[in-house]
């Protein structure tokens, strides 16, 4: 089993929802960048967003010339009666050198491990697996040599999967939070009869709507539900139904979760000492700058944490990632339960 080694540096992985992304992120000193079809083989399939053919191709070349890794997610849920767009991106990403793929579907992993047994697969979040027993099930099965893992095991958990798998242990940084174990909400399909594990987001643009009202207020319903109703002039997000304000016992507010995002910069030196192999910025549907700015405050905490004098977060670092959390809040999510 593993071995923590408090020298060993974590790789930093950054999201790049489009070529320009890629390369700022490149530049800004990811380790490696995670990426997507335009297709729904991916957990992003955002309009306007992720890879062409020609695109993966240029991003490829890009980062391998910088000596930075291209991931690319194949994280969505094969369809049982047509697999076959997951198993031609599995060789499309093959074909164009990428690094390593993201999977969850238990058959594109057997057919990527089958056809590709030199091509690294990492175990998606999607998966759900939140034990050392899952993630070797996968290894011994599949191959895998990494997984990431949901964003809902405290610390000390963390470190007791670390130590009882050969596997890799990747974990989330920074970025937005899920109230579910990711791979299995079903909150989103009770709304839209979508599920994000095959639809490839957690609001499908067509079942969003805006409705605006003569007094300035906007109305956000997603598959007809209503889920926020926001006052003149106030910042609004992209709805999803976790993330929605209603009326619960007459008082209105966050019923299930407070936009707010992970920040573990405080416990990095933890991390690296149960032996994370790679902690991730969450973001392929954000902008070039948020993925500037947060790989930045990143590449310059690892470095540190990673290094022999005393680390400390600096209120630079804070003062940044404070611009870029949702509704400018941030926590630690599950990694501080001081209950337990």
């Amino acid at each position: 089993m593993q071995q923590a080694d408090s020298r060993r540096k974590p790789e930093l992985v950054c999201p790049a929802g489009s070529l320009r992304a890629l390369q700022i992120a490149v530049d800004a000193g990811a380790d490696a960048v995670y990426v997507g079809l335009r297709d729904r083989t991916n957990a992003r399939a955002f309009a306007g967003m992720n890879f062409d053919h020609e695109q993966l191709a240029q991003g490829v070349r890009y980062a391998h010339a910088r000596g930075a890794k291209v991931l690319m997610a194949l994280n969505t849920f094969a369809a049982a009666d047509d697999a076959q767009p997951w198993f031609d991106a599995v060789e499309r990403a093959a074909g164009l050198g990428a690094d390593a793929l993201i999977v969850a579907d238990t058959a594109v992993l057997d057919y990527a491990h089958t056809r590709h047994p030199q091509l690294r697969l990492h175990l998606s979040v999607q998966a759900s697996a939140t034990s050392y027993e899952a993630i070797e099930y996968y290894r011994l099965r599949y191959g895998i040599q990494r997984a990431v893992l949901p964003r809902v095991l405290t610390l000390s958990q963390v470190a007791h999967v670390a130590r009882n798998t050969r596997a890799e242990v990747e974990v989330f940084g920074f970025g937005s939070l899920c109230v579910m174990v990711e791979g299995r909400c079903a909150l989103s399909s009770y709304a839209t009869g979508c599920s994000p594990n095959n639809a490839g987001v957690c609001s499908p643009a067509a079942a969003v709507r805006w409705s605006e009202h003569g007094d300035g207020r906007v109305d956000a319903r997603l598959g007809g539900v209503l889920i926020d109703s926001y006052a003149p002039g106030e910042a609004r997000a992209y709805p999803t139904l976790c993330k929605g304000r209603f009326v619960v016992d007459g008082q209105r507010g966050y019923a299930l979760e407070e936009p707010t995002s992970l920040n573990t910069l405080e416990l990095l030196p933890q991390l690296i000492e149960h032996g994370v192999a790679a902690v991730k910025i969450e973001g392929r549907q954000r902008s070039a700058q948020y993925v500037s700015e947060v790989t930045r405050v990143w590449r310059e905490a690892i470095d540190s944490a990673a290094g022999d004098g005393d680390y400390a977060v600096r209120d630079a670092w804070s003062a940044c990632l404070a611009r870029w959390a949702e509704g400018q809040q941030h926590t630690l999510g599950a990694y501080d339960r001081p209950w337990r």
